[in-house]
């Protein structure tokens, strides 16, 4: 009886979309691998295989399974996080995958599953109020968690996911200091690249003080702004020495290639260049399936992976490009529209959180890819190869169509 109930109540809009995109994304994996020779578009078929019991696995658990336990899940998800450190298997410089014979999996691209599960059962707590100092840093703990976590292995590209959390806890009453400081921080960030530490500071003097001045005169505080002023100084000029110090070397070299600081067309700008020019070689029409140059020739390394998108831009050209982003599109309104009309405050939050995680990758990946957003390593849900991400988006959206289809069963 449940299981018909999942059948005629699912959103079956969010399923066709997720086919759709899929089955595209296989495509292209077996357009940008096709001349290769280690199998990778018959492995991502078999991943793709694996999602079909997968997905009804999912649908089978009663829907307040993953109320119920969704602590011991996102337990689960820490554990496996912390056991890379002593059981992982390095890649590329990266600790990010436990090795089963030749098979790896990647535990972080459940993690967001898991997080999303816990931060949805804490925020549904009828007593948690976001208002509250101690509430605030402890809905953040379940956020920051996973992220010391995973940027010690180190993956910058998915400890950045995480950042996304921070619009749900606004969209659940999160005071809007907490986005602005964010974007300001990067903002100032970026500027000190840019500008002299100096400079910044002189222009955030200006800054406060036209605040202060066209403010009201009951909340001038001449005290508050040289705090604030102190604190910017003080981060402004910490920037060289973080960017320096802490940062590795190839993500201080994409940072300043974006910035235009440095012009590396064969070395560590090779990838987004050549990204560049497959995608624009593409026109408005594409050169047909199968027939791009760039991805034929492998002049785009990873292209797979991260860089899957170059594939969609070279051989279905601006319009494929456009039908593929109308298709995210798509899929993250129809999260939205379905989180906004649950009838509880758990399946909501865990809607909004999936929203959230599809689109900062898709944002991210497709900003990458196209020059504006340094090379990170984020993938293109349900395109770029990999079981780890396709498994993780599928658990990802399908416990959410879950919640939606068993939404006529609450009260």
């Amino acid at each position: 009886m449940k299981n018909q109930s999942v059948k005629n109540n699912i959103d079956w809009i969010s399923v066709f979309i997720y086919i759709a995109l899929v089955t595209l994304g296989w495509l292209n994996i077996y357009s940008s691998s096709l001349l290769s020779t280690d199998g990778t578009y018959q492995k991502q078929l078999i991943f793709i295989g694996c999602t079909i019991p997968l997905i009804f696995v999912v649908l089978f658990v009663d829907g307040k399974f993953y109320e119920k336990y969704a602590s011991i899940i996102f337990g689960v998800a820490l554990l496996s996080l912390a056991g890379l450190f002593l059981f992982g298997k390095t890649i590329a410089g990266q600790r990010c995958w436990y090795a089963i014979g030749s098979f790896t999996l990647q535990p972080s691209e459940f993690a967001k599953a898991a997080t999303s599960l816990a931060l949805a059962k804490y925020l549904s707590d009828t007593q948690i109020n976001l208002k509250e100092t101690n509430r605030q840093l402890q809905a953040l703990a379940i956020v920051f968690l996973p992220v010391m976590l995973i940027l010690p292995q180190p993956d910058p590209g998915s400890a950045l996911i995480y950042s996304v959390f921070i619009l749900v806890l606004f969209r659940e009453g999160l005071p809007s200091w907490y986005v602005w400081t964010g974007f300001i921080t990067i903002l100032l960030f970026v500027l000190t690249l840019v500008l002299e530490p100096y400079a910044v500071i002189l222009i955030a003097f200006g800054v406060l003080m036209i605040i202060h001045f066209k403010g009201r005169a009951v909340d001038r505080n001449i005290i508050l702004s040289a705090i604030l002023l102190a604190i910017i100084s003080g981060f402004v000029l910490s920037v060289d020495y973080v960017f320096d110090n802490i940062f590795k070397q190839h993500h201080r070299d994409r940072f300043n290639i974006l910035l235009g600081k440095t012009v590396d067309m064969k070395g560590i700008g090779y990838n987004t260049n050549q990204s560049e020019i497959a995608i624009g070689s593409g026109g408005w029409l594409g050169k047909g399936f199968l027939e791009g140059t760039q991805t034929k020739g492998g002049f785009v390394p990873e292209q797979h992976t991260d860089y899957i998108f170059t594939t969609v831009g070279e051989e279905w050209g601006f319009t494929g490009s456009l039908v593929v982003i109308l298709l995210f599109t798509g899929l993250f309104l129809r999260v939205i529209y379905l989180a906004e009309r649950q009838k509880t405050k758990f399946s909501r939050v865990y809607g909004y959180c999936v929203a959230g995680i599809l689109f900062i990758h898709f944002f991210v990946n497709i900003a990458m890819v196209i020059g504006i957003f340094p090379t990170i390593g984020v993938p293109l849900p349900f395109f770029s190869y990999g079981g780890s991400g396709l498994w993780g988006f599928t658990i990802l959206l399908f416990i959410f169509l879950k919640m939606d289809a068993n939404k006529v069963n609450e009260w």
